[in-house]
């Protein structure tokens, strides 16, 4: 037969814990997503400076700081491993790619324009 179950469930929230709600879970993916694609962005910078990939850079943290409420961290570009500038363009893209989506779905116009122009920059 039936036996009732002794302990208590881990799936029960306890008082002090807060989740976020769907909309605070999509503005944290969509601020991860832009700040490695501005990360991405630093990097091809250094392999190939160029004032539009400056501006890109600009946008991007403003982006992130509107949807954080900081500025994002940016670390100094190494290129210790030497990746291909072809390779940091498709990483950009996909990244971009990637923003676009949440961005949508989260009805941000603003990160989307940003995410799609991101895109068509860095296409093959």
């Amino acid at each position: 037969m039936y036996e009732p179950i002794r302990t208590k469930s881990v799936h029960t929230h306890g008082p002090h814990r807060r989740y976020r709600s769907r909309s605070e879970e999509l503005d944290a993916r969509l601020a991860w997503h832009l700040t490695a694609l501005l990360t991405v962005t630093d990097e091809i910078r250094t392999v190939a400076p160029a004032a539009e990939l400056d501006e890109a850079g600009c946008r991007l943290a403003r982006q992130v700081e509107r949807l954080r409420g900081s500025a994002p961290l940016r670390a100094v570009p190494t290129m210790a491993g030497g990746t291909p500038v072809a390779a940091l363009h498709q990483r950009a893209h996909m990244l971009a790619g990637q923003a676009l989506v949440v961005a949508t779905s989260r009805g941000d116009e603003a990160a989307a324009a940003l995410a799609a122009e991101r895109m068509r920059a860095h296409a093959p």
